[in-house]
């Protein structure tokens, strides 16, 4: 088969699908020189035949049906760029039981259904590949399956969805609230105009899953992601973030702790020297700790269709050498052995430890800050930074504070009793904090 060019079966032409078309007829000649074969779309399928396109689609075969690429189409690869849970996941199992290898970037559909797919393909002696499911261009998959094997993976924090790193940043920029924000996000096409899937945290919590299972050998179904969106982010809590010495950010983390794994996605405050705190906009950035390197830093664009479509062209290549020399399986999808996959190792979200900001609105009134450092010492929860603002004209006083390392579960217990106290009023916010030094 040397020579002969490897034909793919595309299902979607949306902006990734489109971006893929571009870069395999941009860069031919460099694919064909680095395999000895070109890389062709010979089959696509689009909800809209008619609909105009930025790319080159000069013969390639339009289908109305999909599942005619998964289980007819004279295709060596099938590639998903559909999204969601439904039809991607049977396109894929269909694919699978012809023996074709699939590339995804579905990453809802991985978290979901991910450890049954895997091992279908397995089974039937091909791969997935799915760089793209995270961060876009940025190849952190391979860096946790390959780069970084030689390594435990002590911990990764993340900012892995552009969306609401771009709303914090204008947030902090340009000292506006979250609406105002959001608003922007939406017309410049950063944020969708249901926008619950990114600022609640599920996109996050899909990629988190994904990462969590290369770097722990965890199941990727495996649940127990403390999930928090940045809805409730407001622009007090970033100017008094800054007066802190911290920045908001939208981060997902991953951790060992006590030979248990700790999961993570919520607003957090990130000390200002810190490289996720200088990470702005639409852009995306991974932080991985290892037993034997130490932190490494992955940086780049985490979205976009020609970015994401890099990491497509990636696991292509990878298929291609793979069909050329007839080799199956040079790493596992995940890195680890699939009979040494761990099933019982997350941490319950009221478990997972780490520090906390709490930004409590009160009235002007003596004895607030006996009331609340009462209710702290009460719950053995030290104050790591306090910060009182008094109050300008008819607002409220304000009172920030970091605490130390604790459980959720007794934070938890704490700011129930705080957000009772007599003098607090309605309006007050919590939120994580990552200080980088193992909590």
């Amino acid at each position: 088969m040397k020579g002969e060019p490897v034909k793919v079966g595309l299902l979607g032409l949306g902006t990734v699908g489109s971006g893929l078309v571009r870069l395999l007829e941009r860069n031919r000649a460099e694919y064909a020189r680095r395999l000895g074969r070109e890389i062709i779309v010979t089959h696509a399928y689009t909800r809209d035949a008619s609909r105009q396109r930025d790319c080159n689609l000069a013969g390639v075969t339009l289908v109305k049906d999909p599942m005619a690429i998964a289980r007819e189409a004279p295709v060596d690869v099938v590639v998903e760029l559909l999204g969601g849970i439904s039809p991607a996941r049977e396109l894929i199992s269909a694919a699978i039981a012809r023996g074709k290898p699939v590339v995804t970037g579905n990453k809802a559909l991985l978290a979901a259904d991910g450890d049954r797919l895997f091992a279908a393909a397995r089974e039937k002696g091909v791969g997935i590949a799915f760089e793209a499911s995270v961060a876009g261009g940025i190849p952190i998959i391979r860096v946790l399956r390959e780069g970084l094997a030689g390594n435990r993976i002590e911990s990764l924090a993340g900012i892995i969805n552009g969306t609401c790193n771009y709303i914090l940043t204008q947030m902090t920029q340009h000292q506006v609230d979250f609406a105002t924000a959001l608003a922007e996000a939406q017309a410049l096409g950063y944020a969708e105009a249901d926008p619950g899937f990114d600022v609640d945290g599920n996109d996050a919590g899909h990629k988190l899953a994904i990462l969590a299972s290369l770097a722990f050998g965890i199941p990727l179904s495996g649940g127990g992601v403390l999930l928090a969106g940045i809805r409730g982010v407001t622009a007090r809590d970033i100017q008094l973030a800054g007066e802190l010495g911290y920045r908001v950010k939208a981060l997902a983390i991953a951790k060992l702790s006590g030979g248990r794994v700790e999961l993570r996605v919520q607003p957090t405050l990130v000390p200002v020297e810190h490289l996720l705190a200088k990470v702005d906009g639409v852009l995306n950035a991974v932080i991985v700790k290892g037993d034997a390197v130490g932190e490494t830093g992955y940086y780049g664009r985490g979205a976009g269709g020609d970015a994401t479509a890099s990491a497509v062209v990636a696991d292509l290549l990878e298929i291609a050498r793979e069909i050329g020399s007839g080799a199956k399986f040079r790493a596992q999808p995940l890195g680890f052995d699939p009979a040494a996959v761990r099933t019982a190792a997350i941490v319950p979200p009221a478990e997972i430890e780490s520090a906390h900001y709490v930004c409590l609105r009160v009235a002007d009134t003596p004895g607030v800050l006996k009331g609340i450092t009462s209710i702290l010492a009460e719950l053995e929860i030290s104050i790591e930074a306090i910060l009182q603002k008094e109050p300008k004209g008819k607002e409220d006083a304000t009172v920030a504070i970091i605490t130390s390392v604790v459980t959720q579960a007794r934070f938890d217990a704490a700011l129930a009793k705080l957000l009772a106290l007599p003098f607090v009023r309605p309006g007050s916010t919590h939120l994580g904090v990552e200080h980088f030094n193992g909590k």
